[in-house]
């Protein structure tokens, strides 16, 4: 069978699976890998589907490690006393209340990688504050949705950047700066462009009775130690090259975690830990099911098609289809768009910078997460905010959403000129 009709199969057995049947994004990935991997004439090669599944391994650890640390501050209370802190210095200050918002709920987007973290762990602490101040329960969700997508893509845990990596062979190092110049701006500009003039401002009594409960008056500054030694390990591990050595973000992400544990309000320890596994579980099948659904494509020849056609596009033809293929089908699955497309769309742009590409393209796939059917980041802000129809929220988010697509095709034009500098 010709390697395209091998890869429309695949997809179409995706696309079935999830749109139709409803089955968990990882089961419809490994299910189409598996209907590749027949439709090629390959039968059921085991070996090759156990290989792919732990293909993404090391993504997984840094996952799983991570929303360990995301409970394990959430449990202690840190999380909560650092929002409270956080916006009572800045409540009088309607711009920097609202960057400040912003930044809580990109941070456990920052450091898992998933949108849906930061929705679901930061939204429920700053959507009360936000609609307090005066804005509605559709931008308060809009606000979330968006700040959790820039979480995804901001560093320092970059999955999707990852996953593009893996396929290219290119090590998860130096997008730090990259994805900076992506995020930083979008950051500022999209917060304030939803909120600013609606929010207002109040004085500190009643900015106190709506803020989260802190803790830090009991604990003091050691409620912050996981916290400060998770970045300062991270800091560390590129700093001190030379006398440090490199725990891994895994371990130190783990190291945080155990931190943690005696560093603030107690909690059960193995209860916290069942929770985050349960809690990234959904993401570690959905690697595994692109690990497989990559090796089966590589072991049929769809990969080399997939990468020979994009490469045959012109300039202007191959831009079009990253603006418009890379949300559609991030709408599915954001992992499995940055896997199937991305990688192709790396190597069709191999003239530029690989770096700065992926850090593009992984802010334009971000946009998945805003996309029906799945439309991850936009779904569960409405759950946070109490509106049954996400749709409603998702129409706050075009501009912004239109603002990150532009930023980041300006960003792909230009990579040969920001590589001089980043």
């Amino acid at each position: 069978m010709p390697e395209y009709a091998v890869f429309l199969i695949m997809v179409a057995v995706f696309v079935a699976a999830a749109a139709v049947l409803k089955w968990p994004i990882g089961l419809c990935l490994m299910g189409a890998a598996v209907a590749g991997a027949l439709a090629g004439g390959e039968g059921l090669p085991l070996r090759h589907l156990v290989e792919g599944s732990f293909g993404f391994f090391d993504v997984m650890l840094i996952i799983l490690t991570a929303v360990l640390f995301m409970k394990v501050l959430q449990a202690s209370g840190a999380l909560d006393s650092l929002a409270a802190v956080l916006l009572r210095v800045f409540h009088r200050r309607k711009a920097l209340l609202l960057l400040t918002a912003n930044l809580l709920v990109m941070f456990p987007g920052m450091i898992t990688g998933s949108s849906t973290a930061s929705v679901l762990t930061s939204g429920p602490l700053v959507a009360p504050v936000l609609m307090k101040l005066g804005l509605t329960p559709l931008r308060t969700g809009a606000f979330i949705a968006m700040a959790a997508v820039l979480g995804m893509i901001a560093p320092p845990i970059n999955i999707l950047v990852m996953i593009m990596g893996g396929g290219v062979d290119m090590p998860y190092v130096g997008v730090t700066l990259p994805l900076l110049v992506i995020v930083v701006p979008l950051a500022v500009v999209i917060p304030l462009w939803i909120g600013f003039r609606h929010v207002k401002v109040v004085d500190a009594e009643e900015m106190k009775a709506i803020l989260p409960p802190s803790v830090y008056g009991t604990y003091g500054l050691k409620l912050y130690l996981p916290l400060l030694a998770v970045i300062g390990l991270m800091i560390g591990e590129r700093a001190l090259v030379r006398v440090m050595p490199d725990p891994g973000i895994p371990g130190i992400f783990l190291a945080g975690s155990l931190l943690g544990a005696v560093c603030g309000r107690r909690f059960n320890f193995w209860k916290v830990s069942r929770r985050a596994v349960e809690e990234a579980m959904p993401i570690l099948t959905i690697l595994a099911g692109v690990g497989m659904f990559i090796q089966v494509m590589t072991l049929t020849g769809a990969r080399g098609w997939i990468v020979m056609t994009f490469l045959s596009l012109p300039g202007a033809l191959l831009y079009v289809a990253i603006a418009l293929g890379m949300p559609v089908f991030g709408g599915i699955s954001a992992f499995g768009a940055s896997s199937i497309l991305g990688v192709p769309f790396i190597l069709a742009l191999i003239s530029k910078n690989a770096l700065i590409t992926a850090t593009a393209l992984s802010a334009i796939v971000g946009l998945g997460d805003l996309i029906p059917p799945a439309a991850l980041a936009g779904r569960f802000a409405g759950q946070v905010v109490g509106e049954r129809s996400f749709t409603r929220i998702l129409r706050y988010c075009l501009v912004p959403a239109l603002a990150i697509l532009a930023w980041a095709i300006a960003i792909l034009l230009n990579a040969s000129f920001l590589d001089r500098f980043i």
